[in-house]
């Protein structure tokens, strides 16, 4: 079955706690983004929100798709939907930034043609009030991906 992707005002908050697990980085940007989630019939499976950042650009920020989903090509239609997004919203870059331990994360945004522009060094130790774990390993720095859309 294909998931299908809309616009949405309510975010699921277990996808935003999935993508970022500190609740003042997410309070900081939910209000001032635009949701869109991938559904199975009536089932939220994933979903990404789209920040407009700067003049021209767009950053997608807490991508998730629900655990038992992952793996079947959500991940990849919505950095795609995401990317078509925000081209046709008149956005000429998108942007996004990842943790250093997310190797199948950065893999994947290589894969729909994003490109690894710069590392924010100790950016989860600085902004994040408790460590955070990924695939096993504690995240210390902030990898960032950008694509430009003209």
């Amino acid at each position: 079955m294909e998931a299908t992707i809309s616009r949405t005002d309510h975010p699921d908050r277990d996808l935003l706690r999935l993508a970022d697990e500190s609740e003042a980085s997410v309070a900081d940007y939910v209000g001032r983004s635009t949701c869109y989630t991938a559904r199975i019939g009536t089932q939220i499976v994933g979903q990404y929100l789209l920040l407009h950042t700067r003049p021209f650009t767009a950053e997608l920020v807490s991508l998730a798709v629900h655990k038992a989903w992952q793996g079947r090509g959500i991940g990849r239609r919505l950095v795609g939907h995401a990317i078509r997004t925000a081209r046709e919203s008149g956005f000429r870059r998108l942007e996004l930034g990842t943790g250093d331990a997310g190797i199948g994360q950065i893999a994947l945004y290589e894969k729909c043609g994003l490109r690894i522009v710069g590392i924010d060094p100790d950016y989860f130790t600085r902004f994040y009030p408790v460590p955070i774990t990924e695939n096993g390993i504690q995240l210390r720095h902030m990898v960032r991906m950008r694509i430009e859309l003209e």
